[in-house]
């Protein structure tokens, strides 16, 4: 008797795909429908978790697109701490989808808001990248050069890019009222003050993020018409949650929604595709455990199997047993001068108030 099962390929049945399958390799868990080449140029921006995404790619002799190099006598762990490197922008942890589509709406703008500058004992910090200056600035008026500058650097490299790769990590975030811009992080853990009548919790629930996802795509293509998305959700569990649930249950929840919205918008959308990450690190099938001691670093050989099947994929071989190099940027006119440790993640900060 025929029937639509009887012609599916291999990777739609669990014992062929997973149970008898190269778990190593995972064949055909990642199909990507565009490629990236050696000189295929690549932004990234996401949660920390997407920081390997950068440092694999660039090992591998890929393109990856920096805004803003550190200058040359700055040394690997100086650049870091003031976020040089960790994206193809020095825009800090983008944690969730409307974070994202904010800072791409600002960019298109080319003008920051001096409402959001946030004091630090006296010093002064962008809020909306709260970290990338550890010691702050002397003044408001020199936040916001910092800023008009960072912006001007990110709409050159948006518009050289290929193909944007973007990690989602949370659905909770604090919004500014007076601005409706949402925050990667709760004012007074990095600067400011926390008043609730100035800032209000929001969980976005699947409309939201989908819209959200939508809006990012749009904005992208301003910049450049032919750039292709790949979106990816973190692996990573919450630091904490303002949800008044049990961590546990909101990370699940949070994980769950954005993996349906990122689905049903892969699913609708061209030019878009989805690399499992989530799944690679979370699912048993996939061996493991990918975790630290901790239950929440995804550990080096988890990251390493992550990126593996994500070069793989894409025709690149993975390079082991090398220093990570800073990324350069692209530009044709103007040159400026692995555990969780290895990573900046501002959201690690509330670990400080656990008790």
């Amino acid at each position: 008797m025929n029937h639509p099962y009887t012609s599916l390929p291999a990777k739609a049945f669990w014992k062929t795909a997973v149970a008898e399958a190269d778990r190593a390799a995972f064949p055909d868990l990642y199909q990507p429908t565009f490629s990236i080449r050696p000189d295929t140029r690549v932004a990234t921006a996401g949660s920390c978790f997407a920081q390997h995404i950068g440092r694999y790619l660039r090992d591998a002799g890929c393109t990856v697109l920096d805004a803003e190099p550190p200058p040359r006598s700055m040394t690997e762990a100086v650049a870091k701490r003031y976020g040089y490197g960790l994206f193809s922008g020095r825009y800090g942890n983008v944690y969730t989808a409307r974070q994202m589509r904010q800072l791409l709406e600002e960019v298109a703008e080319g003008q920051a808001d001096p409402r959001l500058v946030w004091d630090r004992e006296g010093r002064f910090v962008d809020a909306l990248r709260p970290q990338v200056e550890p010691e702050g600035l002397a003044s408001v008026e020199e936040v916001l050069l910092h800023c008009d500058y960072h912006l001007e650097r990110t709409s050159r490299m948006l518009r050289q890019a290929d193909v944007f790769v973007f990690t989602l990590g949370l659905t909770e975030a604090w919004e500014d009222r007076a601005t409706g811009r949402v925050l990667p992080l709760c004012p007074g853990v990095a600067g400011g003050t926390f008043d609730p009548e100035a800032y209000v919790f929001r969980n976005f629930r699947h409309s939201e993020i989908l819209a959200d996802l939508h809006a990012i795509k749009a904005l992208l293509r301003r910049f450049n018409p032919a750039m292709s998305l790949i979106l990816t959700v973190s692996p990573v569990p919450l630091t904490a949650t303002a949800t008044g649930r049990h961590v546990l249950d909101a990370t699940s929840w949070s994980k769950a929604t954005l993996r349906g919205a990122v689905g049903e918008f892969v699913e609708e959308t061209d030019d878009v595709d989805y690399f499992p990450s989530f799944e690679i690190v979370t699912h048993p099938a996939s061996g493991g455990p990918w975790f630290e001691q901790n239950l929440r670093s995804v550990s080096p050989a988890g990251v390493d199997k992550v990126m593996s099947i994500f070069l793989g994929a894409h025709g690149i071989g993975i390079v082991r047993d090398t220093a990570p190099a800073l990324p350069h940027l692209v530009d044709e006119k103007e040159d400026d001068s692995d555990s969780e440790t290895d990573l900046v993640c501002e959201d690690l900060l509330l670990q400080a108030f656990a008790g």
